[in-house]
């Protein structure tokens, strides 16, 4: 085999390669280019330039498919779909985690060909650590109720323009409290209103009405996706667990047998405390907030309902309260030790039990 390595696409037909080489291949993705570097021997050997083909870079890479140990780009809006294509082919894939990159501290140059350099250099030293990757079936899932939270977010702003909207006029709100009833809908749409006011209010309520039914059609394709889920009756069997939150947890934990410990499971949902520790000195911040914004805002008022329901989980509240003055933390604790819980009873395949049992 030559060891003498040349640049250009000699590259590729100048060099044979075995099992027993390390090839290490670090790609920067883009929607209209990909960066490509190839990491062999200790230092960077070959890079190059291709358009966005997921097929063409597969050809490329098979002919060093032997040697090639490790496959890696970052995560982003292109998605799974070159990783899953590379998996199929037989290629250890790795999609790394955008925000546990190691970064350089200077101000030194930043640009897509250092950065995949970067990558197949990390990928080679164990730098990286990679997120999981779910299948085509598992993604669509998760896909269908993110939507959902997308809709519900979307509705939200439409409500707020609409109260801002009576609020900048004088115009007071057409009912007794806040709530969105078809009565209050009605009464907004019988306002005494200027000409130009009644169009624009017209507007809103249009596309609230709009949202009102796309929520409610991806709502009833959940029910036909999930509803015979035995996970799903399972999560919905613990107190304070409904419909949004036993679908979030489900897709997003989507590979919830491949956690070892709760401490992943925590670190996962963004709930775990950063912790800052030199020598003697450990304190815990605020919490990582990492993963699924929805969820674990969701797990919050979930775990509100479980200290109701469960007089031992109302103690631990308790406790932690006592110890920390402040009922946010407290709460939070308890959305974790929830996630846990969730995380049990879909491995163990074991519904609701009160904490002391």
């Amino acid at each position: 085999m030559k060891k003498s390595i040349t640049s250009g696409s000699v590259w590729f037909k100048d060099n044979t390669f075995g099992v027993r080489d390390e090839i290490y291949v670090g790609i920067d993705v883009h929607k209209k280019q990909y960066h490509v570097a190839l990491w062999y021997e200790g230092s960077l050997k070959y890079s190059f330039v291709m358009s966005s083909d997921n097929d063409q870079i597969v050809r490329k890479l098979s002919r060093i498919k032997a040697a090639v140990k490790k496959v890696v780009y970052e995560a982003g809006p292109t998605g799974y779909s070159l990783a899953r294509l590379l998996e199929s082919e037989g290629f250890p894939v790795g999609v790394a985690a955008s925000s546990k990159t190691p970064r350089k501290s200077d101000n030194s140059a930043k640009t897509d060909s250092l950065d995949c350099r970067q990558l197949a250099q990390y990928a080679a030293k164990g730098l990286l650590t990679y997120i999981r990757i779910p299948s085509e079936g598992q993604e669509a899932e998760r896909q269908v109720v993110r939507l959902r939270d997308q809709l519900v977010s979307k509705r939200k702003c439409i409500r707020q323009q609409i109260k801002s909207f009576l609020l900048q006029h004088g115009i007071r709100w057409p009912g007794e409290s806040d709530c969105w009833s078809g009565r209050t809908m009605a009464a907004l749409g019988e306002l005494p209103l200027r000409t130009e006011l009644r169009y624009v209010l017209d507007s809103y309520l249009l596309e609230l009405r709009f949202h009102d039914e796309q929520i409610k059609a991806v709502e009833s394709k959940l029910k036909e996706v999930f509803g015979q889920s035995e996970h799903i009756r399972i999560l919905r069997s613990h107190p304070g667990v409904g419909p949004v939150v036993s679908l979030q947890f489900l897709t997003e934990m989507f590979d919830w047998q491949s956690f070892r410990t709760a401490g992943e499971v925590s670190k996962y949902m963004g709930l775990c405390p950063r912790v800052h520790q030199s020598g003697d000195k450990r304190k815990d911040g605020p919490i990582t907030k990492t993963g699924r914004r929805q969820l674990r805002s969701n797990l919050v008022e979930a775990a509100w309902v479980w200290i109701g329901h469960d007089e031992e989980a109302n103690r631990v509240f308790r406790r932690i309260l006592c110890n920390t003055g402040c009922r946010q933390v407290a709460i939070v604790g308890m959305a974790r030790r929830l996630a846990i819980r969730l995380w049990r009873m879909l491995c163990r395949g074991e519904r609701y039990r009160l904490m002391a049992a």
